[in-house]
Parts: structure tokens; C-alpha cells; sequence
């Protein structure tokens, strides 16, 4: 979960920032500034996307390889003792869960990890240099966030696949969900990371909010086995219908109706993402 400053430090290159908006030099000269914003967000998405794929054994392969042993796990111990939908396997119910719990993981950490580096390391105010828009930033993170997470998930479907028979029933909706989730949680990941000041608060960010959501978010069990007040706990949290939706794009069948999950997560996203894009344009903690 939490990325240390060794294994994915930013090798000299710095994080986001707000950004100037209105240029000197009439028609011509803002003319050449919004070319800049846009050559600007592609470069900030691809170093972004670069940064987390030169240490990719980190960032990808240790997510595939924590998902395959909970895999191992859980699906040995409760295979014969846990029953979910009728005719489909513990360890094929499981999967759709530990593929989106790795998405969302991943995609919160990219955006996070980079901003705190970028403020410890003193090296964010090459960013706010620039004349790059709070948009470009705010697409470029959350870009490289959504990209990351779904090469993660990609991953630990690819290697999980194989120890079960999984069909997926309405790919449509797997793939919406797992967009948008990523994009939700590197939005929060941005939020996460222009709060903290140091990696301690960040880690408790990461421990107290983002891990018990995804854990008590329906990954390992269906919510319809719970008591009825710890269900209704379910209800309030946004990741259960994340992961539900997602499921759903698998086997057809859900706790709630994929519509009404669409619909919770477009409001959290919206949120979200718009509460990130505030706190960029008013350079909340980045700007001196």
C-alpha cells in the first residue's frame, strides 16, 4: 500500500501545482499559452505514468503478487464453507473483488505518493513555474492514477483467471466501473496528498480511511451475509458499490442494481474530483 521515497522517488523531476491563467501579450501570446497547457498536461501525464513504470516491479508486480496470495488464502480456507450467487465458486466471486481493491488501491497511491515526494523533496516549485492550468493538472494526475490502476488490476485478473473458470457477463459495466473508481480514488489521492506535509500523514490517511473502506467494501464476502446494521453501515460506503458494480459486469447479478451503484459512485466522483480541482486552482498547501 504505502510507497516509500526510495522505491519511487521522482529522480530529479518535480510534482503539480496550480497554475498561472491569464498571459501578457494579447491574442498572439495566449494563443501560444494554451498550446503550452496543452503540450503541458501530455507532459505531466506521461511523467507521471513514467514515474510509477521505471519501478514497476514495485508498483505493479508486488500489488499482482499480494492479490494472488490472498487469493491462495482465502480461496482455500473458504472455498467449501462460503457460499455467495448460486452455481458460482467463492474463489471466482472473489476475484472481480481483489482485482477492483488492487485498481482502487493503486490508483490512490500514485497520485498521493507523488505530490507528498514532490513537497518533501522540495522540488514542486519547478511545477508551479510553469503556466499549466489547474485542469492540466488535475487530468494529468488523475490520467496517470486511472492508468496505473487499471495495469495493476489487468495484472492480478490476468494471473487470478487462472485458477478458476470466470466469465464476463456484461464487460460494459466492468470496464465503466473500474474507470471511474480509479478516477475517484486518484482524486482522493491528489486531496490526500495536497493535505499531508509528511509521509506519517499520509500513511494514516492510507490506514484509517482508504484500507478499512476497501476491506469492509464487500472484496471477500456479500453483504447479504452480514447482520442487518452492519448492511446498512455497507450502504454508506462508496467502495461497496464500486466493487459491486464491478462484480456485477462478471456474473450478471449483484446485491444492489448496477444502475443505482452508477449513479452513487458518478455523485462521489463528482465530489471528489471537483473538491481536488478547488483545492489545486486555490493552491492549497503548494502555494507559498
Amino acid at each position: 500500500m504505502s510507497e516509500t521515497r526510495q522505491t519511487e522517488g521522482h529522480r530529479g523531476t518535480g510534482a503539480a501545482g496550480p497554475l498561472v491563467s491569464s498571459p501578457p501579450g494579447g491574442k498572439a501570446a495566449a494563443g501560444h499559452l494554451r498550446g503550452g497547457i496543452t503540450a503541458g498536461w501530455q507532459t505531466l501525464f506521461y511523467k507521471e505514468v513514467l514515474r510509477f513504470w521505471k519501478v514497476s516491479f514495485q508498483t505493479v508486480a508486488a500489488p499482482v503478487l499480494t492479490a494472488v496470495l490472498y487469493l491462495l488464502i482465502f480461496g482455500h480456507v473458504l472455498e467449501s464453507h462460503v457460499k455467495v450467487y448460486d452455481q458460482i465458486s467463492y474463489t471466482a466471486f472473489l476475484i472481480p473483488g481483489l482485482v477492483m481493491m488492487s485498481l482502487l488501491q493503486n490508483a490512490f497511491a500514485n497520485s498521493s505518493s507523488s505530490l507528498i515526494q514532490s513537497k518533501i523533496m522540495g522540488n514542486l516549485v519547478f511545477l508551479l513555474l510553469t503556466p499549466l492550468s489547474h485542469w492540466s493538472w488535475f487530468f494529468a494526475y488523475v490520467g496517470s492514477s486511472v492508468v496505473r490502476g487499471l495495469v495493476v488490476g489487468t495484472g492480478v485478473f490476468l494471473v487470478t483467471v487462472w485458477f478458476t473458470d470466470l466469465s464476463v457477463a456484461a464487460p460494459f459495466w466492468a470496464v465503466v466501473f473500474a474507470i471511474m473508481g480509479a478516477a475517484l480514488l486518484g482524486s482522493l489521492g491528489l486531496i490526500a496528498g495536497l493535505w499531508a506535509e509528511k509521509f506519517d500523514q499520509l500513511a494514516a490517511f492510507q490506514n484509517f480511511v482508504i484500507m478499512p473502506m476497501t476491506f469492509l467494501s464487500g472484496v471477500f464476502y456479500s453483504i447479504h451475509s452480514l447482520p442487518g446494521f452492519w448492511q446498512g453501515v455497507s450502504h454508506l460506503n462508496p467502495f461497496f458499490y464500486m466493487i459491486d458494480g464491478f462484480r456485477y459486469g462478471f456474473f450478471g447479478v449483484s446485491d444492489v442494481s448496477p444502475w443505482l451503484s452508477l449513479g452513487i459512485v458518478s455523485v462521489a466522483l463528482l465530489g471528489v474530483g471537483g473538491l481536488a480541482v478547488h483545492l489545486l486552482r486555490t493552491g492549497y498547501k503548494i502555494r507559498g
